[in-house]
């Protein structure tokens, strides 16, 4: 797909950037069960596992309320319960089994984790996971949305002076840096 953004810098925030264009409608990356395994796998969040219709609407449905709940604590609002509830039902729905011992032939011993039983359902329990972390951080980070008028991806400002406008300068900042200069030039012709 190739469409993929990970300018969030958190698993949770680059999950609510598979909607983009939120300026306008909205223009859906999560179209089927395919689209979201290869999410979770270049997110480094799924090695093997195929996703079904549910699993698309349940990480669509996760989406929304991190972003409505990230959005609620960038404006000092609390969260709505409901939110709360969906994030807190897709971080608990990651069963993982306990680590086991395993003898190798060669009577060296390692531990092996047993895979979760349905792991695009983990796998999304570790992006809820990330959220919880997220919004339950204090003093709570600064979450912005790129200045770009076109853009709208959500991302952690980790700058020394928390002042980033751009989800990507390569992306964003330099279109909008062309767009002031070619601006400036025709004004003053």
């Amino acid at each position: 797909m190739g469409e993929w953004i990970w300018d969030g810098g958190r698993p949770s925030l680059d999950l609510v950037n598979t909607l983009r264009d939120r300026w306008r409608d909205g223009r859906e990356l999560l179209v089927d069960a395919d689209a979201l395994v290869e999410w979770l796998r270049a997110a480094g969040l799924l090695a093997e596992g195929v996703a079904a219709p549910e699993h698309v609407a349940l990480a669509r449905k996760l989406r929304e309320a991190i972003d409505r709940a990230v959005q609620a604590r960038v404006q000092g609002r609390v969260i709505d319960d409901a939110d709360v509830a969906r994030i807190n039902d897709a971080a608990r729905s990651s069963h993982h089994a306990a680590a086991q011992l395993r003898v190798q032939p060669d009577g060296s011993v390692v531990a092996w984790q047993p895979p979760p039983p349905d792991p695009v359902r983990a796998a999304l329990a570790a992006v809820a996971a990330d959220a919880i972390d997220l919004l339950a951080t204090e003093p709570f980070p600064r979450v912005a949305v790129c200045a770009w008028h076109r853009c709208g991806v959500r991302f952690l400002d980790t700058s020394p002076a928390r002042n980033r406008q751009w989800c990507s300068m390569s992306r964003c900042g330099n279109r909008a840096k062309a767009r002031q200069y070619y601006a400036r030039r025709k004004a003053s012709s």
